[in-house]
C-alpha cells in the first residue's frame, strides 16, 4: 500500500505533533507492506504557514497524492476534495473549546475551516478516548468514522540512566496559556520548591521569570529524561490536553505524576498520578506534597501503566485504518 503522510509539522514545531510524526514514522517505513513518501511544503513562519493552509493543503497536496493508495495529514489541516481516500488526525479540539487562548490566524482557521476539513475526511485518528468524545460532540461525526489511535514516547524516555540533581518540580510544555504555569509557580513558591520548565516560547505572553521559576527553554530528550528521572514529580496541571504526552514521558522515567483531574490526563495516567483541581493552587501544592511522599508508589504503577503504550501498537492501529480508508 501506497501511503503519502504530510510532514510539514516537522518545519514548524519539536512539540507533540512532531514527536507523533516522528514516532509513528519511524515505524511504519519499516513496515514492508508499506510505500511511505513524505509530503511536506515550506518552512516555519508565519508567511509560510499561510501559504501552506490556505493553498497547498488544499489544491498542491491533493494533486501530490493523486497517484497514492491513502493520503494520511497528521493534523487537522487537509484537503476539502482529494482523488484519494484521505485519514485525518486530531490531537485535540482546543481550538474550538478555548479560541481565546489562540492566535488570530489560528483563530480563524479553526472558524473557516476545522469542521470542513474533518468532516471531508474518509476517516479520521483521534489520540485518545477523550478527543474522539470531543470530535463527535463539536464537528458531529459519526462515532464509526472515528478510531483511537494514542500516542506513545520516544525511546529516551526510560528509567534508567542520568538523573539531574537538585530538589525541583518539572513542567514540560510549550510556554501558552492553557498549560496553566502561573497557577502551578504560584503552587511551588507556596511549598518553597524550585520549579524547572522545559518548553519553547509560545504565545500568549506566558510569564517564567517569577521568583523559584526557572525556565530552561527546548532541551533534547536525553537531557529532559534526565530531568524526569530527577524530579520530585511532573506536575501538568494544563487545562486542556488531546493527549498530555508529558505525563507519558514521566512515568515511563518512573517519574510521579500530579495532573489534572476530569480531564484526557486522567484517562491516560489512571490510579498512577495525583489528580487535582487544575484551577486551585492549593489544590496543586496538595497534589505536589502528596506525589512526593508517594515517590516509589507511583513511580511503580506509571512504569507498568507506561508499558501499554508503543509505537509499534500505533503503527498497527494506523495501518488498520489506512486498510479501512482505502476499502
Amino acid at each position: 500500500m501506497r501511503i503519502g503522510m504530510d510532514t510539514s509539522p516537522l518545519v514548524q514545531t519539536r512539540a507533540g505533533t512532531a514527536r507523533y510524526i516522528r514516532g509513528l514514522l519511524g515505524e511504519l517505513e519499516r513496515r514492508s507492506d508499506l510505500d511511505v513518501r513524505r509530503l511536506s511544503f515550506g518552512s516555519a513562519g508565519k508567511a509560510a504557514a499561510i501559504v501552506r493552509d490556505s493553498a497547498w493543503y488544499l489544491a498542491i497536496l491533493p494533486w501530490q497524492a493523486r497517484t497514492l493508495d491513502v493520503l494520511h495529514c497528521t493534523t487537522f489541516r487537509a484537503p476539502l476534495r482529494s482523488p484519494i481516500p484521505v485519514v485525518v488526525t486530531v490531537h485535540d479540539l482546543a481550538v474550538l473549546r478555548h479560541p481565546e487562548l489562540f492566535t488570530p490566524w489560528v483563530r480563524l482557521y479553526g472558524f473557516v475551516a476545522l469542521r470542513r476539513v474533518v468532516r471531508a475526511a474518509t476517516r479520521v485518528i483521534a489520540v485518545s478516548e477523550f478527543t474522539k468524545s470531543e470530535i463527535v460532540e463539536l464537528i458531529g461525526l459519526a462515532e464509526e468514522r472515528v478510531h483511537v489511535v494514542p500516542n506513545a514516547a520516544e525511546p529516551a524516555f526510560r528509567p534508567d540512566g542520568p538523573a539531574a540533581e537538585g530538589d525541583y518540580v518539572l513542567a514540560v510544555g510549550t510556554l501558552e496559556p492553557r498549560k496553566n504555569l502561573v497557577r502551578l509557580a504560584e503552587a511551588t513558591r507556596r511549598l518553597g520548591v524550585e520549579l524547572r520548565v522545559v518548553g519553547a516560547r509560545g504565545w500568549g505572553d506566558v510569564d517564567v521569570s517569577q521568583n523559584g521559576v526557572r525556565w530552561l527553554g527546548e532541551l533534547p530528550d536525553a537531557e529532559v529524561a534526565a530531568l524526569y528521572r530527577g524530579a520530585l514529580c511532573l506536575a501538568y496541571p494544563s487545562l486542556y490536553e488531546g493527549f498530555g504526552l508529558p505525563v507519558l514521558e514521566a512515568m515511563r522515567c518512573g517519574a510521579p505524576v500530579v495532573t489534572s483531574a476530569g480531564t484526557v490526563m486522567e484517562e491516560l495516567a489512571g490510579d498512577a498520578a495525583e489528580l487535582v483541581d487544575p484551577l486551585d493552587p492549593a489544590s496543586i501544592a496538595a497534589g505536589i506534597e502528596r506525589a512526593i511522599g508517594r515517590r516509589s508508589e507511583l513511580g511503580a504503577r506509571g512504569l507498568e501503566r507506561a508499558e501499554r503504550y508503543t509505537w509499534a501498537a500505533a503503527a498497527d492501529a494506523t495501518i488498520s485504518v489506512y486498510r479501512h480508508a482505502a476499502g
